[in-house]
């Protein structure tokens, strides 16, 4: 029997990823759902996740305030600073921000539980006894992790706008006024929209990723740490990837304000 080749071993955990998701977007709408479990997993996300998503926003924000009123006082612009700073945490931080907390602390505890039950083959005993662990236990856990993106998205925004409007305002001396009327000006319902879509597809994603991992990890304790660290890694790197997907097709699609 011929072996594999790279492309075909590299492109199979790539299909069964995308399987996985098929699957639990087929089985979210299937009788009956594990609200409990659901409740119960969302619960913790947001336990893990809230406080260093808060925290991690503020110097976010902060930064990319410091940046822009540095630039548009270069420029002569310093009228700009709060559309800039502002429109920069909606539509790209403060998403970025929740999903890297949502896959560090929600997907790597997810994806050790599932490798756990899966080394101790309560997987394989769910199996045979004809109960699905994508619905019994994937469904609810992905959908927790983008539930909760959605939220802390809302909470990032929040604080890393506040954080924002500090620094400029306060450390910097801008114009209250300006910061404000700025960002009103220039500013759409759209960018909150994009925002969130990109919170919760990101909190999808992690989870998607972290189940597969969870469920498909080396033998023994130190392949489930080994695909904790992998399910992390791919969580990053397809966020960023989505990201600049879906930027550049908000960019096409919807036009900016006044145009």
């Amino acid at each position: 029997m011929t072996a594999p080749s790279p492309v075909t071993r590299a492109l199979t955990p790539v299909g069964q990823l995308f399987a996985l998701g098929v699957d639990i977007v087929r089985m979210t709408f299937r009788r009956p759902f594990q609200l409990g479990e659901y409740i119960e997993q969302t619960w913790f996300v947001t336990k893990v996740s809230a406080l260093p998503t808060a925290l991690f926003t503020i110097p976010f924000g902060a930064t990319i305030a410091l940046l822009l009123a540095e630039l548009t006082r270069q420029f002569g612009a310093q009228s700009q600073t709060g559309a800039g700073s502002v429109l920069a945490i909606v539509q790209q931080a403060a998403p970025i921000v929740t999903a890297l907390l949502i896959s560090g602390a929600g997907g790597s505890a997810v994806c050790a539980d599932l490798g756990a039950r899966t080394i101790r083959e309560e997987i394989a005993a769910m199996e045979v006894l004809g109960i699905s662990p994508i619905q019994r236990l994937v469904v609810p856990r992905v959908l927790a992790m983008a539930t909760t993106a959605l939220v802390l998205n809302g909470l990032a925004t929040v604080v890393g706008v506040a954080g924002g409007y500090f620094f400029n305002v306060v450390v910097q001396g801008g114009t209250p006024g300006a910061y404000i009327a700025s960002f009103s000006a220039i500013a759409q319902v759209s960018d909150i929209v994009v925002s969130e879509v990109k919170a919760a597809l990101f909190g999808f994603t992690a989870g998607v990723v972290a189940a597969y991992r969870g469920l498909n990890p080396p033998p023994g304790a130190k392949g489930v740490g080994d695909a904790v660290n992998q399910a992390v890694v791919i969580s990053f790197v397809l966020v960023f990837l989505i990201n600049l997907i879906l930027t550049a097709l908000y960019l096409q699609i919807v036009p900016p304000k006044g145009v």
